[in-house]
């Protein structure tokens, strides 16, 4: 639904002329507005922390703030107009009780007193007609005034010597009047409406107040089946209300439950927390609410006073998750300032040409770098990029003062270019255990030959690999297998080089950044669960992002396997 539905169908609702059925559909009308609104408040809270975590202006939502009043506002009117036509139809009823009081005081004189029957049938014609243009009465009385009316009506017929002048005839038609109405009395109790219900006995009440007197033979068992039928209609309607009354009281009692389970969860959170507790706690605070919206309304007053106390627990808790938040970005910032620390003294060396002291100090800043932890979303990339900027000058000019001795690669790179050659002529045999050995031998004696000039090293070592992975797939080796035999072929390579020891710690830091950046991925997706809502296209959403988790989980660990196999040089 639209926001500006909600306020339109109030409106509409307040407009019409009988607002007081429609109390019904305006507290229904009522609770769905306010779960939108909650869910409008869940998203603006989700994006201010977000830009509050990206360091993005926070967005407010103005137009829900004002969407609130107006609906608050056209709540105010709607109730107002209801409370005004409720007590203007409460004194209607107080009124027309009373005038009934006065027509049954009037009747019971006219039986007392009255000797002519002329006169007192004009008496009862009179008083019938009044009593039938007097509209509703409080329901509570609605019994007791009927039974005395009734009561009066047959003292009037019985004790006024009338039923002699009356003939066979009107007696039977009275007779036959009076069973058809007991018979639709009867199938009033099948009808789904209780309202129907209410509507449809009030007429046939008077109907039957209305027909005249039977013989006396009949009257007995006729009323006996006329107050079974209206007994049976008014204990559907009280076992109705009753139900919902132990419906309302029920849904009363969940709601206290869950609030106390909640009001339990914020008073038990410590002072001293991690991500994993928020982010854990996030999720049991939004799986309360769903369970909130699937409880029903409770008695209108109580329902009000427990939502209330329940939405105050919730805001408890984002207060408090905010604040720590808020305190975990002081840390990062703190571990930033000594990165910048680091990325000052590498911008010191990066231009020395002490080449193996100077790569003993980079080496050192960087194990510090990773001792002293990670700076946050906000800072840890940016200061990496400066950090491994200022170390790559260094080692850059480092390669190119070693260039110059490129010269006397050549022979090496010819050789190279040779098992190249073999290994492309390679033809592999049936027995693969042979033929990964024969592999090996090849990149041993490709490792044993040494360095090939800086321009053609990558040129020359994916021929190389190119030549070994064609071999690799012919042995259709596959998942781990053939990811562990390429990475230890790789390692094989490195360790060739006369710079093995920088290129196997460049190799570890590679692989350690990558464990950081995707136990960072996981944390990030992880805290993203706890905001998603459990509807349809939400828990398909969650799906993907737990596959998402799991990947990276599974890459950790052949990361973690492929580090074991670096030599420590």
């Amino acid at each position: 639904m639209e926001s500006t539905a909600f306020l339109e169908e109030l409106k509409a609702l307040t407009s019409q002329e009988d607002v007081i059925s429609a109390g019904r559909e305006v507290n229904e009308l009522n609770a769905r507005f306010e779960d939108y609104v909650i869910e409008e408040e869940r998203k603006l809270q989700i994006a201010q922390l977000d830009a509050e975590e990206k360091g993005e202006e926070i967005p407010e939502n103005l137009e829900l703030l004002q969407l609130k009043e107006a609906f608050k506002e056209e709540l105010r009117a709607f109730r107002e107009k209801r409370k005004t036509l409720v007590d203007a139809k409460n004194a209607e009823e107080s009124t027309n009780l009373a005038k009934k009081r006065t027509l049954i005081n009037k009747l019971r004189e006219t039986i007392q007193n009255e000797e002519n029957i002329g006169a007192a049938f004009g008496a009862l014609k009179e008083i019938q007609e009044s009593w039938k243009e007097i509209g509703d009465i409080p329901r509570e009385k609605r019994d007791e005034i009927q039974t005395e009316y009734s009561r009066l009506i047959e003292d009037f017929f019985y004790n006024i010597n009338i039923y002699k002048q009356l003939k066979d005839h009107d007696l039977k038609r009275n007779t036959q009047m009076k069973q058809e109405v007991i018979e639709k009395l009867k199938t009033l109790s099948g009808l789904a409406s209780v309202k129907e219900i209410e509507h449809q006995l009030k007429a046939l009440q008077n109907d039957w107040e209305d027909i005249g007197p039977v013989s006396n033979d009949e009257w007995e068992l006729l009323k006996d089946e006329y107050w079974k039928a209206v007994h049976a209609c008014y204990t559907k309607i009280n076992t109705h209300y009753e139900e919902q009354r132990a419906v309302l009281t029920k849904n009363l009692e969940a709601k206290q439950e869950l609030l106390n389970t909640i009001t339990a969860v914020v008073a038990a959170i410590p002072e001293t927390t991690d991500l994993k507790f928020w982010e854990e706690t996030t999720g049991k605070i939004l799986h309360f609410q769903e369970d909130w919206k699937k409880i029903g309304f409770g008695p209108r007053k109580e329902n009000e006073e427990i939502w209330l106390l329940f939405r105050a627990q919730c805001d408890r808790f984002f207060e408090l998750k905010k604040e720590f938040f808020g305190d975990i970005q002081q840390e990062f910032d703190k571990i930033a300032e000594k990165k910048k620390e680091l990325i000052a003294k590498a911008n010191e060396l990066k231009e020395s040409t002490d080449w193996k002291n100077t790569a003993n100090q980079l080496v050192q800043l960087q194990k510090r770098w990773k001792e002293i932890g990670n700076a946050g979303q906000r800072n840890e990339q940016r200061l990496w990029k400066q950090f491994r900027g200022a170390c790559d000058v260094f080692f850059d000019n480092r390669q190119k003062h070693f260039e110059a001795a490129d010269a006397e690669f050549e022979t090496n790179l010819a050789a190279k270019n040779d098992i190249i050659g073999k290994i492309n002529a390679y033809v592999i045999p049936e027995d693969k255990k042979q033929a990964l050995n024969d592999l090996k031998q090849f990149a041993s004696d490709f490792n044993a030959v040494g360095k090939v000039p800086m321009k053609q090293k990558d040129t020359v070592y994916n021929a190389f690999k190119t030549a070994l992975d064609k071999h690799y797939a012919e042995l259709k080796l596959e998942g781990d297998e053939k990811n562990k035999v390429m990475f230890q072929a790789r390692l094989d390579t490195l360790a060739g080089s006369p710079d093995s020891g920088r290129l196997f710690a460049r190799e570890k830091a590679d692989l350690r950044k990558r464990i950081d950046q995707l136990n960072h991925d996981i944390l990030q997706l992880e805290n993203n669960l706890g905001f998603f809502a459990k509807s349809k296209g939400a828990d398909a959403l969650k799906k993907e992002v737990e596959k998402k988790i799991e990947k990276a989980k599974d890459e950790i660990v052949a990361i973690r396997q492929k580090i074991k196999l670096i030599p420590n040089e």
